[in-house]
């Protein structure tokens, strides 16, 4: 059976999740604890980074070179699209999703778990011991207020304005390339988890995230899109383990 090691909140690792799904493949997801889970994954994968995917002998670290792993040893259904054209456009947006979007989504979530112990303490690994998970949410946000000192309000205005265009885009089709799932959407839809985190993020964090964001008017169609393509992938699951 597959092999996923994961973090649980991570948007990469939620992407390979659901190209699995898409695909109807079997698999299991091992936890990584953050730091000492760590040095296992570098053993394994000579990196300490995940997701890293075992399929047999053969390991694969970063969600891009898995999809593309998957694409040819799993090649049913098809994500990247055979048309020169839809590749090419379902390529370049799954690089602006895993780069300029990662990038403005995590920062903003940062900003966000600063004034907001609450969902700070959501956000952590779930094998950290229940008092330290508390003691951390209940830190005053001065103690992490670097964390917000690095956001661009540039970057998160841009951001805001790419996922209105894609927002309405969705109010036309479904799907972001073509008139099929592609790895376009995929990829999307797992950075949009950090903004407003879904159903099945679990109970602490679903229907949270960064306000401005998770709860703007003009995004609510791309939210629900986003929700809905991962409930389809969800009932097609055949044993995620």
């Amino acid at each position: 059976m597959l092999e996923l090691h994961q973090f649980r909140h991570s948007a990469f690792c939620l992407k390979v999740r659901m190209i699995l799904q898409a695909k109807s493949l079997s698999f299991r997801v091992l936890e990584v604890t953050p730091g000492v889970g760590q040095i296992d994954v570098f053993r394994l994968s000579g990196q300490r980074q995940v997701p890293v995917l075992v399929d047999g002998d053969t390991v694969v670290s970063d969600s891009s070179a898995i999809a593309l792993h998957l694409e040819q040893h799993h090649p049913a259904p098809c994500l990247i699209p055979a048309n020169p054209r839809e590749r090419a456009q379902s390529h370049l947006l799954e690089d602006w999703a895993d780069t300029t979007l990662a990038a403005a989504a995590r920062v903003a979530l940062a900003q966000a778990a600063v004034g907001d112990g609450s969902l700070l303490a959501a956000l952590l690994p779930d094998a950290l011991p229940a008092p330290l998970r508390q003691t951390v949410g209940a830190l005053p946000g001065g103690w992490l207020q670097g964390l917000g000192e690095v956001v661009d309000q540039g970057e998160r205005s841009a951001m805001l304005a790419s996922l209105i265009q894609l927002s309405d885009a969705v109010d036309v089709s479904p799907w972001l390339v073509g008139d099929g799932l592609t790895i376009a959407d995929l990829a999307v839809a797992a950075q949009l988890s950090l903004l407003r985190f879904p159903p099945s993020a679990g109970e602490a964090l679903a229907g949270r995230g960064v306000p401005g964001i998770s709860d703007h008017p003009r995004l609510q169609s791309l939210f629900r899109w986003r929700d809905q393509l991962e409930d389809q992938l969800l009932q097609a699951d055949p044993a995620a383990v």
